[in-house]
């Protein structure tokens, strides 16, 4: 037990120690970022399935929609509430791609360029458990969640936060962006790349910053995706 627990230490040093270093390397506005969103089937990280995965990058506090792209996934996996969330009946999703190919497209971007999530959790442990479904190689994956963004301003103002206050349209509220068609994938992937740069004004982010500068509010970080 010692030696496990001496192992995990080591591990959290290093890897606190390798995203220090990461991002101290990149500016806030010359890197390149790509905003992920998953279409999942359930909220419950062991079971869920993924439908549909949207993306697309930006840089220089600019979005580039000629990089965005959507994938609708084959799957039989139980759908539950799904369908009437996303609309991704299962007649569409018989007609979509396999996962594989899907996470084949993916692994450029993921290696090539920080990743945006709102709730990088649930999409991250989603990706890694399909990752190691398909023995995708291990790659380490740098990120930043909107979600937590908005919870380290949030909690500088309220001592109890209102329910629902972070969901990704409530913070756009917040931050006075347009409503946007929820819930599907390339959508939600811009409307959190759109709200990213929003808080990055909020928080009044130098334009010569680097990533750095976000790590106390605790949004930014990694993961190695695939492996054991």
């Amino acid at each position: 037990m010692i030696n496990r627990w001496i192992k995990a230490c080591v591990q959290t040093f290093v890897g606190n120690t390798t995203l220090k270093r990461h991002v101290r390397e990149h500016h806030v506005y010359n890197t390149l970022f790509t905003a992920v969103d998953l279409e999942l089937t359930s909220l419950n990280p062991s079971t869920t399935q993924i439908t549909s995965v949207g993306y697309v990058s930006g840089t220089g506090g600019r979005i580039d929609l000629s990089t965005s792209g959507y994938h609708v996934i084959n799957t039989t996996a139980n759908l539950g509430q799904s369908p009437v969330i996303h609309g991704l009946t299962p007649d569409i999703l018989q007609k979509g791609e396999y996962l594989e190919v899907a996470l084949r497209a993916l692994i450029p971007l993921f290696q090539q360029q920080i990743l945006i999530f709102h709730n990088a959790r649930l999409d991250l442990m989603a990706l890694n458990k399909a990752f190691k479904q398909f023995a995708v190689p291990k790659l380490e994956v740098f990120y930043i969640d909107t979600l937590q963004l908005a919870l380290y301003q949030l909690n500088k103002q309220h001592q109890v936060l209102p329910s629902n206050s972070a969901t990704l349209s409530v913070c756009r509220q917040r931050l006075s962006l347009p409503a946007f068609n929820e819930h599907n994938a390339l959508d939600d992937a811009l409307a959190t790349f759109q709200l990213f740069l929003a808080q990055l004004t909020e928080l009044g982010v130098a334009k010569e910053a680097t990533l750095d500068c976000l790590l106390h509010t605790g949004a930014v970080g990694h993961i190695q995706l695939g492996g054991s």
